[in-house]
């Protein structure tokens, strides 16, 4: 896996968009993320702010060392003005060429800063596609950090499972965005 950098500015702002453009009365529809409505991905969205912000800032302690998935995210009362600055605060922390340096931890797991950065840019890439389909916005993901999700995700042996469990494969030809959802063990065809 490459050391580069990603600017995860971009894609959290699409994601803020996204999370803008939420409704009340969709709180409660289904996501490709398996248990989990719009809600408790938009309490993901929260956590993974805070958990990732702090795997960035090399601030090692309970936000780093909670694994993804240990509970079901709930959504907090002021979400709507909340989530858009902790995104606006992630990208800051990994603007930082200190963040992609060294070691960290993240989801109880200790990994280079630099794989860490690409675990941000997939999360927001993967999720800002999860709340674009559950709720039936438009979504174009931000270039780099949707080619730092595909640099991440795709297995490293050629297998078919890929660093979240069984890929979901894809037609050839089809769109970079397809390729990396099926990569993240979702599949691209998903809809509500």
């Amino acid at each position: 896996m490459s050391d580069t950098t990603v600017d995860i500015g971009p894609q959290a702002r699409i994601v803020a968009r996204l999370v803008h453009g939420v409704r009340e009365d969709q709180l409660d529809l289904p996501t490709p993320c398996p248990d989990y409505a719009v809600r408790h991905l938009l309490g993901h969205l929260g956590g993974l702010c805070a958990g990732l912000g702090a795997a960035g800032r090399k601030d090692t302690g309970p936000l780093t060392d909670t694994a993804p998935g240990s509970t079901r995210p709930e959504l907090a009362p002021d979400w709507r003005a909340a989530l858009p600055p902790a995104l606006d605060d992630l990208a800051e922390v990994w603007d930082d060429a200190a963040a992609w340096e060294g070691m960290t931890r993240a989801g109880g797991l200790e990994l280079p800063g630099a794989v860490a950065g690409l675990v941000t840019a997939d999360e927001l890439v993967v999720h800002g596609w999860d709340v674009a389909r559950a709720t039936g916005q438009e979504y174009t993901p931000d270039e780099a950090a949707l080619r730092a999700a595909e640099q991440l995700l795709a297995p490293q042996d050629g297998g078919g499972d890929g660093l979240f469990g069984p890929v979901v494969p894809v037609p050839d030809g089809a769109p970079l965005l397809d390729r990396v959802i099926g990569l993240s063990g979702r599949d691209p065809s998903w809809k509500p």
